[in-house]
């Protein structure tokens, strides 16, 4: 990734678990950098910046109002993040991920890829794809640990979206769900407040 910003030092990262951090459509990773004070000080997180230009922002492969994509798109992200990844991974304890919005279509794809790879899943106002091809690879021994927060009365994602996300995570994974009145299409200190509790949880017990 050719930007990535870091909560801690390079000093004071070695053997700290790595929260990797996946902003949505057309916006960038600054979206990310402000979670970094409501999330666990144990973690590191890092802030990934997408690596398609989109509008006045950046996003992991190209949507349309439908949350249609190419799926030679998605795996060309994915393959550069599970690249970065790679590179980092063994100076941390553990690595979990943490998507917004179009993030979390990246953070679950990521996780359908390498199922045992990582402690735990966070998604937030967000999907997972619908995609013949990633239901066909994909296999869990072990429902892996998800946390999905999201407001009910969300209008970016749409009805279709959200009704197979909530099947694919019932399915798969074990799911904390959590709903956030007034929120919107946004993060709340509230759901960074259970978020905490989760990763703390599933990661650091």
């Amino acid at each position: 990734m050719e930007t990535v910003v870091w909560s801690k030092p390079e000093n004071e990262r070695a053997g700290t678990p790595l929260l990797v951090m996946m902003h949505g459509y057309g916006t960038d990773e600054s979206r990310m950098v402000n979670l970094f004070g409501h999330l666990p000080s144990e973690f590191t997180c890092a802030a990934l910046r997408a690596p398609m230009p989109v509008a006045d922002g950046y996003g992991w492969f190209l949507l349309d109002y439908f949350l249609a994509n190419d799926f030679a798109d998605v795996i060309a992200a994915a393959n550069s993040v599970f690249s970065w990844i790679d590179s980092v991974k063994g100076a941390h304890s553990s690595v979990s991920l943490l998507g917004y919005s179009q993030g979390m279509a990246m953070a679950s794809t990521l996780l359908r890829l390498r199922p045992r790879g990582f402690p735990a899943v966070v998604g937030l106002s967000g999907f997972v794809l619908d995609n013949d091809l990633l239901a066909l690879s994909e296999s869990f021994d072990v429902p892996p640990p998800f946390f999905w927060g999201r407001d009910k009365a969300d209008l970016v994602i749409n009805e279709d979206a959200t009704a197979y996300t909530a099947e694919w995570l019932d399915a798969h994974t074990r799911l904390t769900a959590r709903t956030y009145p007034g929120m919107g299409h946004a993060m709340s200190k509230a759901e960074m407040v259970d978020v905490g509790a989760f990763l703390r949880h599933y990661v650091l017990n």
